[in-house]
């Protein structure tokens, strides 16, 4: 953990104090100084909506456990069906097209 032993102090007027809240309740950071700091080090906090990503993440899930029920069939039986690899690979297009809009908006952040 990181100590921090020196101490700063700003004055704020009222609309600037209520401004300050007002980006800290937009960026989601609830922690003050932490704010103050990462602005005044870096001048910029990046949210990003990440309900894309959770989408993705749970389309990669239901992929990956449809293959692990493709292969333990596969080496049960010794065969597995045409479906079976036509939904996988539905599947699979379905998660880089999410991946393609997740990637198009990271590439309009400035």
């Amino acid at each position: 953990m990181i100590r921090r032993i020196h101490d700063l102090h700003a004055v704020f007027t009222s609309e600037e104090l209520d401004r300050l809240h007002q980006r800290m309740a937009e960026s989601g950071v609830r922690n003050r100084s932490s704010f103050i700091r990462k602005m005044a080090l870096d001048g910029y906090i990046v949210k990003l909506d990440l309900d894309e990503i959770s989408e993705m993440i749970r389309l990669l899930r239901i992929s990956s456990n449809n293959l692990n029920q493709i292969a333990k069939k596969a080496n049960a039986t010794g065969s597995i069906y045409g479906a079976d690899i036509a939904a996988l690979q539905a599947r699979q297009d379905e998660i880089w097209e999410i991946t393609k809009e997740i990637l198009a908006k990271l590439s309009t952040i400035q």
